[in-house]
């Protein structure tokens, strides 16, 4: 296990999901930050903040992060604010700050925060955090129109105290540096990173071991298309015509459909939470009021009311997973008069996401044109992250590059390792995005 003393570099791998951290064990290596205590879910660090009203606290309102965050929403759900995948506003000029518990917090704020709770739960390994930080960054931000100057100010100001030395290398480079490890020959290789808000996509030459540099990378390409977009399409078949998606009101004498805005809120992970604040539950009470069905605005309000955000993603990610080993499964979600008992089969979300999967294969293209070579010039596909598991994403690289060139392992802690390695380099500056 390598100590503070020795490790001369870390990887942070902030995901929007989860976050892991690597640190270099001065032999040519790195191995992954290991958290402690009873909420501890080893090297994997939920990328989720809790808040809750404390009089002790700072401000009045004090935060737990990561697995704590949720042992502590599942304590007080009513009395605590779960915040999760906030890593996607971080390029949205739109998102200016969060009040929760009418305390403002921006990006940078939330970020802070949560870091310096990872640190205070990695057992001692993070007090003296090395000089040299090598932080993974998405090729394409997420959002509508994301924009990576905006982001880059913002990570800025959420590390300025985690190191002396910060580097930001798209995350597929950081999983090219792990695979390539485990290579014995020259390769030319596809690294897919299916993350939380984004996939990413990198081309590298990987030289024979020994050479000098190991990894030339050719060209990139990504899209803010991943995980919880997936989530996304179970949300809006199963939950949100319950919620009153496609419904009526009435203004003056005519009758519109309610605004699909709140709906779009309600099953993004990033923004669920903060619909619970005093104007947009007025706002929702007002449309109740205006319904031609109230009962299902009602619903979205108890929802929203009673923090049932982590419920409704823990009854997704339980499909998503049961789905990628059945091929039917069923979707369960019971709360505040809200209960949903449905059989999905796994060709039905198939094609809920098609067409997110076309627009990723179109992206994968991108980089393959970018870097000049074709589908048959890759010698190795590297597939990473959560929701390369998922079977329609395996079988869509395995048609364009056959299951024998395809390799897989270390979907969550892969881009942590190869960061950390990235972190060795004589000059990190040249991986540098």
């Amino acid at each position: 296990m390598t100590s503070n003393a020795t490790a001369t570099a870390l990887g942070l791998d902030f995901g929007t999901t989860n976050t892991v951290v690597a640190l270099t064990d001065g032999q040519g290596g790195s191995d992954l930050v290991e958290f402690a205590g009873d909420e501890a879910t080893g090297a994997v660090f939920r990328s989720a903040l809790c808040f809750w009203e404390e009089e002790r606290a700072l401000q009045g309102v004090a935060h737990e992060a990561g697995p704590w965050a949720i042992a502590e929403y599942l304590q007080s759900p009513l009395d605590s604010r779960f915040v999760q995948s906030f890593k996607s506003v971080a390029a949205s000029a739109s998102f200016e700050r969060a009040l929760i518990f009418n305390k403002p917090y921006r990006f940078e704020d939330m970020g802070r925060l949560f870091l310096q709770r990872l640190v205070a739960h990695a057992g001692g390994r993070l007090d003296v955090l090395p000089r040299r930080v090598i932080v993974g960054r998405p090729v394409e931000y997420a959002g509508a129109r994301p924009d990576p100057v905006l982001a880059r100010q913002r990570y800025d100001l959420m590390l300025e105290a985690f190191g002396t030395e910060i580097f930001y290398v798209h995350e597929p480079l950081g999983a090219a540096h792990s695979y390539a490890a485990r290579l014995t020959e020259p390769a030319t290789i596809l690294v897919a990173d299916f993350g939380g808000g984004t996939t990413d996509f990198s081309i590298v030459r990987v030289a024979a071991p020994g050479s000098p540099r190991r990894c030339v990378p050719l060209a990139s390409s990504g899209i803010g298309i991943a995980g919880d977009r997936f989530d996304y399409r179970i949300v809006d078949r199963l939950v949100l015509p319950l919620l009153g998606k496609g419904g009526l009101y009435r203004s003056f004498d005519k009758l519109l459909e309610i605004p699909g805005g709140y709906f779009a809120d309600f099953a993004d992970w990033s923004r669920l939470a903060l619909m619970r604040n005093r104007r947009t539950l007025a706002e929702l009470e007002r449309l109740q009021r205006d319904a031609v069905d109230p009962e299902p605005i009602g619903r979205m309000i108890a929802l929203i009311e009673h923090e049932q955000g982590f419920p409704l993603y823990d009854a997704v990610g339980r499909l998503k997973r049961a789905l990628s080993d059945d091929e039917q499964a069923e979707f369960r979600f019971t709360g505040e008069g809200v209960e949903i008992a449905a059989e999905v089969r796994r060709a039905d979300f198939e094609q809920w996401i098609a067409d997110d999967l076309r627009r990723i294969e179109a992206a994968m293209d991108i980089a393959l044109a970018r870097a000049g070579v074709a589908a048959e010039d890759i010698d190795r596909v590297f597939l990473t992250g959560g929701s390369s598991l998922i079977p329609a994403i395996s079988a869509l690289f395995e048609r364009r590059f056959g299951a024998e060139r395809i390799a897989t392992g270390g979907e969550l802690t892969s881009i942590a390792h190869g960061l950390a390695l990235i972190g060795e380099d004589d000059d990190p500056a040249e991986w540098a995005a």
